[in-house]
C-alpha cells in the first residue's frame, strides 16, 4: 500500500498547481478500492488535501509551511478536467471591474455543471449552476461585464454602463453589445445603450 501511495505522489508532483485528481483518474496505479484506501490515507497525512467527495489536491510547499492551492487555478483545472464552463460570479466581477467596492467574502463561481462546493483548507469554494448565457465569454472582459451588469441590476446597469465606456476598450465594448440576443430583455435593453451611444 506504501508502494501506491509513493505512486500517486509522484504522479501528483508533476502537476501543476491546483489540479485536482480523483480515483478513476488513477486507476491505472492500481484498483479502485486500493487507490481510494491510499488517497484517503494520504489526506489524513496531510500530504493530500481531500477538496470534495473523491476530490484531491496537491498542497503547495512554500518556506512557511503547507497551504492550499489558489481558488482560481483550482476551479479553472477543475472546470478542464470536468468539461465545464466556470465564470467569475457577477459580484466578483462588479469588484474588478470598479463597478463596486463590495469585496466578495466568499468564493463564489458561476458553472454550467452541477451546484456543489470544493474545499480548499478553511476556505469553501461554491460553484452554482448558471444559464448558459451568464456563462458567456467566460474569462474575457465583455463576459465579466455581462455577469457585471447582471449582479448589479436592472436599476444600476444604467450607470454601471456609463462606467463600463469608460474602463473597457472599444472592441470588448461590441463583444458586450453582439451577445444581446442571448440576454435577457431588460439587460439586452440596457446594453443597447452601448451601441446608440457609442
Amino acid at each position: 500500500m506504501q508502494r501506491l501511495a509513493t505512486k500517486i505522489l509522484e504522479e501528483m508532483a508533476g502537476l501543476p498547481e491546483g489540479v485536482p485528481v480523483s480515483a478513476k483518474g488513477l486507476l491505472h496505479l492500481g484498483s479502485r478500492a486500493a487507490v481510494d484506501q491510499a488517497l484517503s490515507r494520504l489526506a489524513r497525512r496531510g500530504q493530500l488535501m481531500r477538496a470534495g467527495r473523491g476530490l484531491y489536491v496537491r498542497p503547495v510547499e512554500t518556506r512557511f509551511g503547507k497551504r492550499p492551492p489558489s481558488a482560481e487555478q483550482m476551479v479553472q483545472a477543475f472546470a478542464g478536467s470536468k468539461g465545464e464552463t466556470i465564470a467569475s460570479h457577477g459580484a466578483a466581477a462588479a469588484n474588478a471591474l470598479g463597478l463596486t467596492t463590495q469585496v466578495p467574502v466568499r468564493a463564489v463561481y458561476l458553472t454550467s455543471g452541477p451546484s456543489r462546493r470544493l474545499k480548499l483548507g478553511e476556505q469553501t469554494i461554491e460553484l452554482r449552476h448558471a444559464p448558459g448565457w451568464q456563462l458567456a465569454m467566460a474569462g474575457r472582459p465583455a463576459g465579466e461585464a455581462i455577469r457585471a451588469l447582471a449582479w448589479l441590476g436592472e436599476a444600476h446597469a444604467g450607470e454601471a454602463i456609463r462606467a463600463l465606456r469608460l474602463r473597457l476598450p472599444a472592441s470588448a465594448l461590441e463583444e458586450v453589445a453582439s451577445a444581446r440576443p442571448r440576454l435577457p430583455t431588460w439587460l439586452a435593453q440596457q446594453v443597447s445603450r452601448l451601441v446608440v451611444n457609442a
